[in-house]
């Protein structure tokens, strides 16, 4: 019988001891595996065991991959050290030297260094265009081109990607599609049920919950998976079982949670947007009757003085991230999409009055009520 999400978040993966009918799954903090004979040992290479080095695999990284997968119904899934990490695993699954990547120009500045500044000095080259628009995106595609990359909800904008659009196109064009599913979750949005061939999370950010864990995971086709846990161990990019331990931990309250900060984030949205101290608020409300995620984004006005609006905050923290259950605040421009061309940043409008909330689990009213109060001492 068929789950819905709030049981399927409780009950997809499993990874318990057989024979110890422990509640929770233990921790696994062991570096390697041990072996009673050389026989024992050759089986693990020959596909026969299941454990060698935590570099690896282990039980609770496995744990954390498999549930993911399960919550976004792919076919596999692993995990990786961080959001980052997951990402490029994700992308080197697909292309090698010579290979031509077509990305969204809005994806978060932390993928665009990665493509730009990284990968290119390894023969990966990577257009960056306005997935707005797919008729530029088809213009960008060359011979050479085998991905194209966006978010499902883009960072900090929050511009709601045309999945269904943007995978047909590749389908036609014979492209693999990665999207990253960090801001909607698999909530709101399941990328692989529509075509997508891998799918990204920064696990630090909703799937964990907590802001005490750094991790990611990336699901998709069973192939790509195999190609994806290949790059994290070859190239060290694994997660620690502590770590893939209180993610899965998070993970369970993922459905509590985003209900409540999506209700909330769409409850502050339209609070602010029509303060005489705000200049645009960016939000999808179109996208459902109780709101689609739980980041909303505000373009102060020109009067505002920014820095005193930061100063005026009280108990919302100004932090360089996002998606724990305490309302925050970060600043686009300082942080996340710091390292784009200031071009790039003029045109996608990441300006020094632009403000991104991750909306918290506390009473809407007293989260509303801060932010007035900020924007009036301002």
């Amino acid at each position: 019988m068929e789950k819905r999400f709030e049981t399927e978040v409780l009950h997809s993966i499993h990874n318990k001891p057989k024979g110890i009918k422990s509640k929770a799954t233990p921790i696994y903090q062991t570096s390697a595996f041990t072996f009673n004979d050389l026989d024992e040992l050759e089986g693990f290479y020959q596909g026969e065991g299941n454990y060698l080095y935590s570099r690896v695999g282990n039980p609770n990284t496995d744990e954390l991959g498999q549930s993911v997968a399960a919550l976004e119904y792919a076919e596999d899934g692993v995990a990786a050290s961080s959001g980052l990490a997951a990402i490029l695993a994700g992308v080197l699954a697909v292309v090698k030297n010579g290979d031509h990547i077509v990305a969204a120009d809005d994806v978060y500045g932390g993928s665009f260094h990665m493509l730009k500044a990284e990968l290119e000095r390894f023969g990966v080259e990577t257009t960056f265009v306005s997935f707005s628009e797919l008729d530029r995106v088809e213009q960008a595609i060359k011979p050479n081109t085998k991905l194209l990359y966006t978010e499902s909800i883009t960072n900090p904008l929050l511009r709601v990607e045309k999945l269904e659009e943007v995978i047909e196109l590749a389908k036609r064009k014979s492209l693999t599609v990665l999207v990253d599913n960090t801001f909607a979750t698999p909530l709101h949005v399941r990328p692989f049920l529509l075509g997508a061939d891998l799918v990204v999370h920064s696990a630090t950010k909703y799937i964990g919950g907590h802001s005490d864990v750094t991790s990611g995971v990336v699901v998709g086709k069973k192939e790509l998976i195999a190609e994806a846990r290949a790059r994290i161990v070859n190239l060290g990019a694994n997660l620690s079982p502590f770590e893939a331990w209180l993610t899965c931990r998070g993970l369970k309250t993922l459905a509590l949670r985003m209900k409540a900060q999506s209700e909330n984030a769409r409850l502050l949205a339209d609070g602010l947007s029509e303060h005489q101290n705000v200049a645009k608020v960016y939000y999808p409300f179109a996208e459902g009757e109780k709101g689609f995620g739980a980041i909303v984004t505000v373009e102060l006005a020109e009067h505002v003085d920014t820095d005193q609006f930061f100063k005026s905050l009280g108990w919302i923290k100004i932090v360089p991230t996002l998606a724990g259950v305490e309302t925050t605040v970060s600043h686009p421009l300082k942080t996340s999409h710091r390292a784009l061309p200031p071009e790039a940043q003029a045109e996608l409008g990441i300006t020094y009055r632009l403000v991104r909330i991750s909306v918290g689990i506390e009473n809407p009213a007293d989260i509303i009520e801060q932010f007035v109060t900020a924007l009036e001492n301002s």
